[in-house]
């Protein structure tokens, strides 16, 4: 439900416009480094800001509660808060009656019997990738010297992406986006299969993540219009570098040695600017919707260190698992 992983354990908790959000992290090994100074780099590539994104402003400060004894790990769950102070409720009332297309308003209804938070989503909210992002710090310390990098390719199918977004802007409208991660230096072994496969982890992680709408590995679909001599990676050497890299640096479900490469599709933000119609639960007939309050325009802006994280916390298992079985 609310936790993910073996040994490098995450549990998420909190709502959009709750007193805080956060995560609780077990498995950490004691001693690893880790301070509040730690977390600006990631946590600011994720807010909010830039042309396309949220007005909603937080300061977005961790708060270690637990784990963590003078700048070090303890071995004991690392607890991470962050409070939201910048909220505006009365705002989300009424979804209460008339849910949001394409969002979980509807369906969390439905399942919690009207008893779930309704306010900016509440669990379902994206601001719970903020969680992540902060498992994603201390996932990378225990993978260095492993690489991760991701970035926005293109946007509502642009590679001219700050044009796309000033087009959708002046439509009072969303677009999504493609992200690609890279990961380098992860060494020949890491991985489970069947089913806990570089990944069938990483995409359980991703599509997690609230606008993830699909995912390819390496040369991914296109894979499909390729013949078998094409796709073929052939390998040059023992240490398994490979002439190319359409298998994403993942063999049979294990890291071969090379690049780990994936992209994810990023759907359209839900909330609009534009009149929309929706089932009304009191009149039981459709209704006029008109959603006020503050939204990104392209949430795939704020999404490429979110994949980082994700990615960062399946290899930091994966790496403890592998450890634990050497």
């Amino acid at each position: 439900m609310n936790s993910f992983g073996r040994i490098f354990r995450i549990t998420l908790f909190g709502e959009s416009h709750g007193s805080a959000i956060g995560v609780t992290i077990d498995g950490i090994p004691a001693g690893i480094s880790l301070s509040v100074n730690d977390f600006s780099t990631d946590l600011h590539r994720r807010k909010s800001g830039a042309m396309g994104t949220t007005p909603r402003v937080e300061n977005d400060l961790p708060e270690i509660v637990s784990g963590l004894y003078k700048e070090h790990a303890t071995g004991s769950p690392l607890t991470i808060l962050f409070s939201n102070e910048n909220s505006r409720a009365n705002e989300y009332n009424h979804f209460t009656q008339t849910p949001r297309p394409g969002h979980a308003d509807f369906v969390a209804q439905k399942k919690f019997g009207g008893f779930n938070d309704p306010r900016g989503g509440g669990h379902f909210s994206g601001r719970l990738t903020l969680a992540l992002v902060a498992a994603g710090v201390v996932a990378k310390k225990i993978v260095s010297p492993v690489e991760i990098s991701a970035s926005l390719k293109e946007a509502g199918g642009s590679s001219n992406i700050e044009w796309a977004v000033e087009k959708v802007l002046e439509q009072n409208d969303s677009i999504g986006g493609i992200v690609e991660c890279r990961a380098n230096g992860i060494p020949v072994g890491w991985g489970e299969p069947f089913f806990d496969s570089v990944e069938s982890v990483i995409s359980h992680l991703a599509f997690a993540v609230p606008a993830i709408k699909g995912i390819e590995f390496g040369s991914g679909f296109e894979s499909a219009k390729m013949l078998g001599s094409q796709h073929n990676d052939s390998i040059l050497s023992a240490s398994g570098k490979t002439g190319t890299n359409n298998a994403g640096g993942i063999v049979g479900g294990i890291t071969n040695g090379n690049e780990l490469v994936f992209r994810v599709a990023v759907k359209p933000t839900s909330s609009i600017g534009k009149k929309q119609k929706t089932y009304g639960f009191e009149s039981g007939e459709m209704e006029e919707l008109e959603i006020a309050g503050r939204h990104d325009a392209c949430i795939a802006l704020r999404v490429p260190v979110v994949m980082e994280a994700i990615t960062a916390i399946a290899l930091a298992d994966f790496k403890l698992i592998h450890k634990s079985l050497t």
